[in-house]
């Protein structure tokens, strides 16, 4: 029987993840507290309103909305219902598929929008932004997006069979 061992990562490799980790729980943390107190939302439901907001007609269909903010079906359903019962989206079945429904930003999210993404935008330049150089920053948005573009190449969470996983029975 031959052995193999276990991967392991270079004391580089090691650092820039340790790094990657803790810069990404530092800006999320201030990031969700801003959020609250500006808007009483959550990181969630505020990646929504801006993915929403952003979007050319300002809807998207859930499934394509569950795939962008990587969240699942089910947590995104309640965070929109949340959401619709404050009035900052709405949700209505698809005009091209039946079979799916759409979520569109109201007034009252772009409102809502407009009022946290100065502190918002404000906390990414004090924490993120202000310690590197604009050429980190183009370093920074082309490292992100090649590992974002490689870890995207398998199928959408969508794509994955729904409730709990298949258990072999031999």
């Amino acid at each position: 029987m031959v052995k193999t061992s276990p991967a392991v990562l270079d004391p580089l490799q090691l650092g820039a993840y340790f790094a990657l980790i803790e810069v990404s729980s530092l800006l999320r943390h201030a990031v969700e507290q801003q959020l609250r107190r500006a808007g009483d939302l959550s990181y969630v439901q505020f990646q929504l309103l801006a993915t929403l907001g952003d979007a050319p007609r300002g809807c998207l269909r859930m499934t394509d909305l569950a795939d962008g903010v990587v969240y699942s079906r089910s947590g995104l359903t309640y965070q929109a219902q949340t959401l619709e019962k404050r009035g900052l989206v709405s949700r209505a079945p698809s005009s091209e598929d039946e079979r799916s429904i759409e979520v569109a930003i109201t007034e009252d999210g772009r409102s809502l929008l407009a009022d946290v993404f100065p502190g918002h935008i404000a906390i990414l330049n004090d924490m993120l932004f202000a310690p590197l150089t604009g050429q980190d920053v183009q370093t920074l948005a082309d490292v992100l997006a090649r590992a974002r573009d490689h870890m995207r190449q398998g199928p959408a969470r969508s794509a994955a069979p729904r409730g709990r996983a298949h258990r072999s029975t031999s």
